[in-house]
């Protein structure tokens, strides 16, 4: 089958379960969360078939800008969807079902970099599983920080919208974002240490923007869950120092990835 089928589909499926639920919550109601879940899972298995497709190649794995992103939005969705299950994060697939129509229609539609297949190795898998796990909770800790953001400043004002009204309280919400943070951080380190065993060296040419970032990003993040754990921090700080984190970590895996495809074509 040609992975075009499925990424429409899926595409489809995220933006019109993106839709339903905006337009619930703009009129100040709940959307059906069993409907929502459904859809979600039905538009993440055809969005894992089109990746599934699209990264299988002869000489291994095709992890190119495009692939990347898409895997990456795939990985975040399945976590929000699982974590659903038990935790009050479901307006989150607000923002994350867009982003995966739009990272599934890009790696179908859009031309690829110059990326070299990845060798298959089970330290390389578990390293890029690892990697790719960090960035999804860490992903979702930033889009929960801006969320953090909105709901304090919509409540300072007095001025909740349709949005703000289904959020937990503040206090969960920020429970939240460092449960998240702490998860992320630790997949962080793990995938960190694995490159370090199973990548002969971290430092060649092509890796070096990338590991240096990953390594001040995991650092920023450290600060900020030692900053939570001994003086208290909460807040508008600990929303700066994870969009922070963020940023380097992002540039470090998209930015390097953008530049070596596309510029430098290595």
């Amino acid at each position: 089958m040609h992975p075009l089928l499925p990424s429409l589909a899926a595409a489809v499926l995220y933006f019109g379960a993106a839709c339903y639920q905006g337009l619930h919550l703009a009129r100040r109601s709940q959307p059906s969360q069993p409907v929502l879940l459904l859809v979600g899972v039905i538009a993440l298995l055809f969005h894992g078939g089109s990746l599934y497709m699209q990264m299988h190649d002869v000489a291994g794995l095709n992890l190119d800008f495009f692939n990347s992103s898409s895997l990456i939005a795939f990985t975040v969705i399945a976590l929000i969807l699982l974590a659903c299950q038990r935790m009050p994060v479901h307006n989150l697939l607000l923002f994350l079902f867009p982003l995966g129509g739009l990272t599934v229609l890009c790696a179908q539609f859009m031309p690829s970099g110059t990326s070299q297949p990845i060798e298959e190795g089970p330290g390389i898998l578990a390293h890029i599983l690892l990697s790719i796990v960090a960035y999804g909770l860490l992903t979702i800790a930033m889009f929960q920080s801006l969320l953090l953001l909105v709901q304090d400043r919509q409540l300072k004002n007095k001025h909740p919208s349709g949005l703000i009204r289904n959020f937990p309280p503040l206090q969960t919400m920020e429970s939240l974002l460092f449960g998240f943070l702490w998860s992320g951080w630790a997949l962080l380190s793990l995938s960190l240490l694995s490159g370090a065993v199973f990548i002969d060296n971290l430092f060649t040419q092509h890796l070096v923007h990338k590991t240096i970032l990953s390594c001040f990003a995991w650092v920023v993040f450290a600060v900020l869950l030692w900053g939570r754990h001994q003086l208290g921090w909460r807040g508008h700080k600990a929303i700066r120092w994870t969009l922070a984190g963020f940023c380097l970590l992002m540039l470090a895996f998209f930015g390097s990835k953008l530049v070596r495809e596309f510029i430098l074509h290595i």
